[in-house]
């Protein structure tokens, strides 16, 4: 607990925090539809509350609904899961040198809390691990002010569509704020020609499968990036450097 305070008293703390919450509306807004979403699919007000707070993965948790209310076998659900949430062994892997000074647990807390905007706006204003201890600590208080906001946002507004569900209707289409905000962060990390590719890559990629099965072409479309990228980082350097 005294590392958890010192982390919060830490300035980036309240820096992550900060630029967190440009992007906390749509993010609440998407929470919101979720958790309208769950229990107008048939779903307790137990079995949504305990959705929220222990998966807390927003496209994961639509995926499952259907499953869930159709009484699917766990391993289905778990498999759709585990492929919807794949681009996370992505994240993991770059997010893997900025947290392996770190004990076990501190780096389980860390992987549970960071999203996909928490990874963006992380990893844009931190492109380098630090290697000083006063550096790392910084880093991870950015990361805990980071992922803070964005889970008060989401997991707040969850909660409040369960208990307002039967008072919201589907067609406000709040979803869609979510994604807007997805494509703004996405637009903000292209700053190099190499990562402006990599979207053009993932979005034909994307496309061109989306036929697969269990949202199986956001996964394709992520290898594929990764692949692309891999290949031409060191066939063509410019690519590398940012676009003033």
């Amino acid at each position: 607990m005294f590392f958890l305070r010192s982390l919060r008293q830490h300035p980036e703390f309240r820096l992550g925090l900060r630029s967190s919450a440009p992007v906390a509306p749509g993010i609440a807004a998407w929470g919101l539809m979720t958790g309208v979403a769950m229990v107008k699919a048939g779903m307790s007000v137990t079995e949504a509350v305990a959705m929220t707070l222990l998966v807390y993965a927003g496209s994961s948790q639509l995926a499952a609904i259907p499953l869930l209310i159709a009484g699917a076998p766990a391993w289905v659900i778990w498999a759709t899961g585990f492929c919807v949430n794949l681009r996370f062994v992505v994240f993991s892997l770059h997010l893997r040198t900025y947290l392996m000074h770190m004990p076990r647990w501190r780096r389980l807390v860390n992987g549970f809390f960071t999203a996909d905007m928490t990874y963006a706006i992380f990893t844009s204003r931190f492109p380098q691990p630090a290697t000083d201890a006063e550096g790392q600590r910084a880093q991870e208080a950015s990361l805990a002010g980071n992922y803070c906001m964005t889970w008060l946002a989401w997991t707040g507004a969850s909660l409040l569509g369960v208990a307002l569900a039967n008072i919201i209707p589907g067609s406000w289409g709040l979803g869609f704020a979510g994604v807007l905000c997805l494509v703004g962060i996405l637009c903000s990390l292209a700053n190099t020609r190499l990562r402006m590719l990599a979207a053009l890559i993932a979005g034909a990629a994307a496309v061109a499968a989306y036929a697969l099965p269990l949202k199986l072409n956001i996964v394709a479309a992520i290898v594929v990036a990764v692949l692309a990228c891999f290949w031409l980082e060191g066939r063509s350097p410019p690519l590398r450097e940012r676009i003033a």
